[in-house]
């Protein structure tokens, strides 16, 4: 039994992934204009992600199933107590990591969105499930929210927003990751330049892709 598993969460879980397996970007008359070539390089990019994700404020943009099981097991099996999280979208990967901190006895997950109605959605969603009391969402460009006021250790950090920013975000985290604390960035490989970073044998890192979409990261020192 855990609070992954048993209600509310896991019906309140089944409902969202099926709304987001019921939804595409590619469905979105502005996305649907672009080539592939152009979708590249709005997702890489680190000066117009904000009107290109702006235009996917419909789309919860969730994690997969997998994705958030594996989540909730890295924090749970870190005993994770501070979380942080670049990317809410709808909350669904907030939900796993936030279930975590709930079964390891509490702790402090800090979230971050920039685009209003994702917030409200992602607020909505942690209180029906029972663990708005554990998350701070910081509404705003992740650059200036992350920019202060972090937990001095900080066990776990998600990379899930805007794939041309990762670097710039594990920037800003990477003095209070403890050592063995975990990264996950999904859909790294539309970040190459945050590939470089964390597989460099130089860089302080240990880091490897999982399945399809994650790179699984862990701070050595």
């Amino acid at each position: 039994m855990s609070t992954l598993t048993t209600a509310p969460l896991a019906d309140l879980l089944d409902r969202l992934f099926a709304e987001a397996d019921a939804t595409s970007p590619a469905a979105l008359p502005a996305a649907a204009a672009l080539s592939p070539a152009e979708q590249q390089r709005l997702m890489r990019s680190k000066t117009d992600y904000l009107d290109f994700y702006s235009q996917l404020k419909d789309m919860p943009l969730a994690v997969s199933r997998g994705t958030g099981a594996l989540l909730y097991m890295l924090a749970r099996g870190a005993g994770a107590r501070t979380i942080v999280e670049f990317g809410t979208s709808f909350a669904i990967s907030t939900l796993h990591l936030a279930a975590a901190l709930r079964d390891n006895g509490g702790g402090r997950l800090i979230t971050t969105e920039f685009e209003p109605s994702k917030v409200a959605r992602a607020r909505a969603n942690l209180t029906a499930g029972g663990l708005i009391d554990l998350v701070e969402i910081r509404e705003g460009d992740a650059l200036r929210t992350l920019a202060a006021d972090l937990p001095d250790n900080i066990d776990l950090l998600l990379l899930d927003g805007a794939k041309g920013l990762y670097p710039d975000i594990l920037a800003l985290v990477e003095s209070r990751l403890r050592p063995s604390a975990f990264i996950v960035a999904d859909n790294a490989d539309h970040s190459p330049d945050y590939l470089a970073r964390v597989r460099d044998p130089a860089s302080g890192y240990l880091s490897i892709p999982f399945a399809d979409d994650v790179e699984l990261s862990m701070r050595l020192a």
